[in-house]
């Protein structure tokens, strides 16, 4: 978020920490600001001199280096740099060339507006000067535009392979004609789920319904040209590529690499994770070679953000013949680029089976029909409660916890149904083996139990029940350590096994699964009212009161299932799971 920058010279501040974290590789002219690679190559020629406003980072100065930019001009928070910052930039860096300076410049008003003016004042000064005009965004193609394209994510592709022909001593002439090139290429689109922070206001920019991505978005945090529903993120970017492939040109000149070789830039808008990044980086990749092109060079992470906007562009380069290498050129810069794809390398990703990493032998259970008949009313209760366990997991830990047990309960029923293993027996095989965190081995070992209890009969027997979930109870605290009152799942089992192991040893009881659901029940309820004791919940102190602790409630709607099926007629007096689940 942008809460946290310095009340006056940001910019400058910034810069300056940039220097400090890159100790002798530049050097940050104050007034007027620029910054400057130390150490150009010595084979090059021209300077490349470009910049925009800030808060579009590593874009420009991630480039500023060998291989890369001469001269970076940061303006401020999504301004353009003025021309006096372009011009005195870009005369110091051609006072050490030979062929001048190219300036590279994103396709919007104020920069192209600034760069102009700091050219003919070059030129007046009799400093060969050219530009290369970025104007990728294929969003704002519109007939009725004078502007013209965006300048967007493509600024990396052409900054790297500029940098990279640079290096080898090209002229201003060649440069300019290569950078034109690239843009001709290249096309970007972006996507946003949620606005960038603003620092005067520190509230988003604005405004976007639940469910609802701004389709269009620009790279200074600009509203998107159309508002569309959320699709699944492979539907999402199916259509992506679909509009980038629309709107790229088509095959390669004689000479070329191939008409189908591509580079491929999925890049991060400022508050977007690299896991979902790498994630929408493979599905673009098999929508691509499913479409016969080729993804030679594949970049996946945050290079031209939008303050901490929530989303991503994907940007495509048609290659042409040399481009790949430029691209491999190395670099001194503070953003290091991924290396190509080898695709001699990379799986058929389309093809690993979900099941492909070796699992333990299932246990040996019989796949009973009342095993399999509580796996599944299970299955659509935590179904049903999934986001409210998640929403209280984030009030006192990391919010993982509602995925992680829909995930396991749902690789049961896979299991259940491909496999035939028995319901109790494929949870707790799937808990075991495939659910990481503390829930995954600690509900593994109560579904084992059960699993036991259910091996003889579709009806197991209330005595089978209670030693199971005595016995889980006493796995539980013999590898976690949790006892009641520590705010875990035991103060729902503990509970619920007490229960059981009276109605047994009575043998009164009209109704004693429901009566242990009770019991699980009020201790799950009862976990808002304790200072939790082990678990994440534990490092957040006083902040989980009143939060009753989400695998306690698992455990509650566990047994709760169970009286659905075995005991249909008394299990009607048990709160519907939804209202259990919510604060």
């Amino acid at each position: 978020m942008s809460y946290f920058l310095p009340e006056t010279d940001p910019v400058l501040t910034a810069a300056r920490g940039l220097a400090l974290a890159h100790p002798g590789m530049i050097e940050v002219n104050p007034s007027p600001l620029y910054l400057r690679a130390r150490a150009p190559h010595p084979g090059r020629r021209v300077g490349l001199v470009s910049g925009g406003g800030s808060g579009h980072e590593p874009l420009h100065t991630g480039l500023l280096g060998r291989g890369g930019l001469d001269a970076v001009c940061p303006g401020e928070v999504f301004a353009s740099p003025h021309n006096r910052q372009i011009y005195e930039a870009s005369a110091r860096v051609a006072a050490g060339m030979s062929d001048g300076v190219l300036l590279v410049v994103k396709n919007y008003t104020g920069d192209v507006i600034n760069f102009q003016i700091a050219a003919e004042r070059l030129r007046h000064d009799g400093i060969p000067v050219a530009t290369v005009l970025v104007d990728d965004d294929l969003a704002t193609d519109l007939a009725d535009s004078a502007t013209g394209r965006r300048g967007t994510a493509a600024t990396v592709v052409v900054e790297k392979l500029l940098g990279a022909a640079a290096d080898r001593g090209a002229s201003l002439e060649e440069l300019q004609a290569l950078g034109t090139r690239i843009v001709e290429r290249s096309r970007s689109v972006a996507v946003a789920a949620r606005a960038q922070t603003s620092p005067t206001t520190a509230a988003p920019a604005f405004d976007l319904e639940p469910g609802v991505l701004d389709y269009g978005v620009g790279i200074h945090g600009e509203r998107g040209t159309r508002e569309i529903a959320r699709p699944a993120v492979g539907e999402l970017v199916r259509r992506m590529t679909d509009d980038l492939l629309d709107a790229l040109p088509e095959g390669a000149d004689e000479g070329s690499d191939g008409p189908d070789d591509v580079l491929v830039l999925v890049n991060g808008l400022g508050a977007t994770t690299d896991l979902e990044l790498h994630s929408v980086g493979v599905l673009l990749h098999e929508e691509l070679t499913a479409r016969g092109l080729r993804p030679v060079l594949t970049a996946s992470g945050t290079f031209t953000s939008a303050l901490d906007m929530a989303g991503f562009s994907l940007t495509l380069t048609r290659l042409e013949a040399g481009w790949a290498e430029l691209w491999t050129e190395p670099t001194e810069t503070p953003l290091v680029l991924p290396r190509p794809l080898d695709t001699a390398a990379v799986p058929d990703t389309a093809a690993v089976p979900e099941t492909a990493a070796p699992v333990a032998e299932p246990v040996e259970v019989p796949a009973t029909a009342g095993s399999r008949t509580v796996l599944d009313r299970y299955a659509d209760v935590v179904a049903q409660v999934r986001d409210n366990l998640t929403k209280l997991d984030q009030l006192v830990g990391d919010g993982d916890f509602g995925d992680n047990l829909s995930g396991g309960v749902r690789r049961a029923v896979k299991l259940a149904d491909t496999a035939g293993t028995a319901g109790a027996a494929a949870l707790a095989q799937a808990f075991l083996d495939d659910v990481g965190g503390t829930s995954g081995p600690l509900f593994g070992l109560l579904f084992q139990h059960l699993a036991v209890a259910e091996a003889d009969s579709a009806e197991p027997s209330l005595a089978a029940l209670a030693e199971a979930a005595t016995g889980a109870h006493a796995a539980i605290h013999r590898v976690g350590g949790a006892q009641v009152g520590d705010c875990t799942l035991v103060d729902a089992l503990a509970p619920a096994a007490e229960s059981l192991t009276a109605s047994a040893a009575s043998g009164t009881e009209e109704a004693p699964l429901t009566t242990a659901a009770q019991a699980a029940i009020r201790g799950a309820l009862a976990t808002a009212t304790l200072r939790p004791r082990r678990g994440r919940a534990s490092y957040v102190g006083d902040h989980a009161l009143g939060v009753p602790d989400p695998g306690a409630l698992a455990v509650a709607l566990l047994f709760t299932s169970l009286a659905d099926i075995h005991e249909p007629a008394t299990a009607t007096r048990l709160p519907a799971p939804g209202y259990v689940t919510v604060l």
